[in-house]
């Protein structure tokens, strides 16, 4: 069985039985997440989220990026949120690459080198400030006065806010 079988399993298994409100896209908390697609960032156990109350976005490291201030953009002009919280954590991945160490390695791989930024970064705390400051700076979004920034411990599972 692949793991896509053992997910749909799971989802034939659970039927109607997550909590929520689904009749509307726009979320009922009026806030985005954003965050890392690691694995154990589970958003919705970390915040006690039930289904229609925050819109989630997740890419490497949680940084935003062009395509976060799209969906940001969206989400914000379209479905009526205000909020923007940042959560980035320790042990991350993109901590363990170099920007250019990553392209030389997806260019020798394939003779292309992309384009995008990888955003590796050293210091968490760093890349969640610079990613604060990409929402507070941009011209796209109308609600950019409350947005904050978090560390999140993936062993102690706690939350520190970054400043």
């Amino acid at each position: 069985m692949t793991a896509i079988d053992v997910l749909l399993k799971r989802n034939h298994e659970l039927g109607d039985a997550v909590p929520g409100d689904r009749r509307s896209p726009r979320p009922s908390l009026q806030v985005t997440i954003l965050t890392c697609m690691d694995a154990r960032v589970r958003v919705f156990e970390i915040f006690g989220l039930i289904q229609g109350e925050a819109h989630v976005l997740r890419n490497a490291g949680g940084v935003v990026t062009d395509d976060v201030i799209r969906s940001l953009a969206l989400s914000q002009r379209k479905l009526g949120t205000r909020e923007v919280l940042i959560v980035q954590h320790t042990d991350c991945g993109l901590s363990l690459v170099t920007e250019d160490d990553f392209k030389d390695e997806l260019e020798a791989g394939t003779g292309l080198r992309p384009t995008w930024s990888v955003e590796a970064f050293r210091d968490v705390s760093d890349s969640v400030r610079r990613s604060m400051q990409r929402v507070k700076r941009s011209d796209f979004l109308l609600h950019t006065d409350n947005v904050r920034g978090f560390v999140y411990d993936v062993k102690a599972g706690a939350l520190t806010e970054v400043g």
